[in-house]
Formats: structure tokens, sequence, C-alpha cells
């Protein structure tokens, strides 16, 4: 089969269109045959092995697998010793194990769920790990409930753009802060105000927010708790991915936020991954419901996916989603 290779970190420039061994359904895995991938910076950070720390996670040398991508759409080729749910011809969407850039992908059974009927591959596709992000950020950090006053930093992002609209699905009244050529999108997925970053800061204003949900990973925890209320909640996801040294900008969250928290009436918490097939069914229920729909900015042909990777550290970053068709 064709996959998105590579054999050292790097740059995109280290991944390559190569033939490579389909990968064969094992017990409790599921071969999907791949029809469209989402772009990430999970995918990114990967490929660079930057922060150095994830290193000790996936290899010191060279990343395993060697196959790129992690969220998935498609249909199911076949399944594994133990496999119930799924059957041939099924169309799935959720996280691949064995790298998504590719025209097959092995998933755990666990971390798949059927396509929502509403969505095409392409759109599917861009749904898995941001919108289970944002998911846990909305639901389980933040508690968001209606009548809250939610801020999302980031909000024209991946991960952004599924928050406000998770936020407003539970009744709050959000604020997206993104970039002035992304506010018209922002609006689109139903945020109530929008703050354009490059000419007003969201702390120097009179109002405070329940809940703020920070996906950019570069702001102070001061400039962010003086937008929080006192008892307000703050909801880190990642950090700078495009940063290098042990920890990148993942300090902030790993180290300073739970320890300013100890001391503080405000919480500050962080968004840990997490990929989950329950998760992927309540978002299908709120995607054909209508209340959620994912943003694409634009779509790759699998040998284009470099591109596609080099475009996430652009200096204009994507609105939305970035997805690797088949």
């Amino acid at each position: 089969m064709k996959a998105i290779v590579q054999d050292r970190y790097g740059p995109a420039d280290v991944l390559a269109l190569r033939d490579t061994q389909r990968p064969a359904a094992g017990p409790g895995r599921v071969l999907v045959e791949v029809r469209a991938a989402g772009v990430d910076p999970g995918v990114w950070i990967f490929m660079t092995g930057r922060p150095y720390l994830v290193r000790m996670a996936i290899g010191l040398r060279r990343p395993a697998p060697a196959v790129r991508g992690r969220d998935l759409a498609g249909v199911v080729a076949a399944v594994g010793a133990g496999v119930t749910g799924f059957e041939p011809g099924d169309e799935v969407y959720g996280c691949g194990e064995s790298g998504s850039y590719a025209e097959f992908a092995v998933a755990r059974a666990d971390r798949l769920a059927p396509k929502p009927a509403n969505l095409t591959f392409v759109q599917a596709a861009a749904v898995p790990v941001s919108a289970m992000t944002a998911l846990r950020a909305v639901r389980d950090a933040g508690e968001v409930h209606e009548g809250q006053r939610v801020l999302v930093i980031g909000a024209g992002g991946g991960v952004g753009s599924f928050a406000v609209q998770l936020a407003k699905a539970r009744g709050a009244h959000v604020t997206g802060v993104c970039s002035g050529a992304k506010a018209a999108l922002v609006r689109g997925l139903g945020a109530d105000d929008v703050v354009d970053h490059t000419r007003e800061r969201f702390d120097r204003g009179p109002t405070r927010y329940d809940v703020i949900i920070e996906t950019a990973g570069d702001h102070a925890l001061t400039a962010l708790r003086r937008a929080l209320t006192p008892r307000g909640t703050l909801a880190i996801v990642g950090g700078s991915y495009d940063r290098g040294g042990l920890l990148g900008g993942f300090s902030r969250q790993m180290f300073r936020a739970p320890l300013v928290s100890l001391f503080v009436g405000q919480r500050l918490r962080t968004v840990s991954a997490r990929e989950d097939a329950a998760d992927l069914r309540e978002l299908t229920a709120l995607i054909e419901a209508g209340a959620v729909t994912p943003a694409v900015e634009r779509t790759y042909p699998l040998a284009d996916t470099p591109a596609a990777l080099r475009a996430l550290t652009a200096a204009r970053r994507p609105a939305g989603k970035l997805v690797v068709t088949l």
C-alpha cells in the first residue's frame, strides 16, 4: 500500500510517500480502508520529536510507528478476533493505531465509531482528535453549563472551533478569541462575541469569564487569571507545540498551572488527551443533531501531506482543520 513514512525526526521534509506493507487486523483491532485523515499538532510533534520528552514514548532515534497520522475516516476492510459491532463495509471514523496517512490503517475497536450519517469522509476525518479534546475541555475540565460566560482562545483553530460549538450546545454565552481573518468563521460557529487578538487584549476589557478554554498555548497565566472570575476555571489544552527544548511550551500546564491552583480560588486545569469510542458516540449525536459541524479549511492529496504539516506552523494558521484525502 501507499503511505506517508518517516525514518528520522525532523521537519516535513523527512516525510516520504512510499510503498509499505499493509497492516493486519489483530485481536481487538479493525483494518480500515482510509478515505480521509485529519491533520493535528500531535502529528507535527511525532514528526519532529519536539518537545524532546515525547521521544521517550515513541522512540529515541526514530518514531514508531513510522507511518504518520492519527485521525481517520473510512470503510472497514477486516476485523480481528474478539471485535464486535463492526463488519466489513461499515463506514467508520476514529483514531488509527498504525498511522492513518496510508491507504489502510489499523485501529483499536474501542477508538472507532460509526461515521455520522450527515458527514462526508473528509468532514468526519476532521473530528476525532480535535473534537474529543474540545469535549474534554468543555465537559470535563471546564464543566461548562447553561448561563456561564465562556472564553475560547484560539477559537478559529482545530480544537477551538469545536470548543465554541460544544460550549454553545451547553447553553453558554461564548466569546471567541481569534484573528480578524477568522472572525466570520467563529461567528458562524455560534460565538456570541469575537475578540480580534491583533487589535485588543481579552484580559484588558471589563468582562470576566466563568470558564476560559485556552487552545493557543502561549498566554501567560497572569493574563489568563486576570480574565477569570474569582472562582472561575481555566482549561489549558496542549502547549506551544512548535517550540524546542525538553518540554517545549508544555511546562505551563504540567507544572506551573497545577502549582498556582493550590494557592488561589480559581481552578487551573489541564486537558489530557484521550481517544475513546464513547466520546466519539457523544460527538456523533451532537453532529447528527446539527449542534456541531467540523470546519475544514483545505484538503491535500496523500502525496502532499508534507505541505499540510507545514501549514500548521505557517504565519497564518489554518482556519479550522486540514484534511488529507485518499
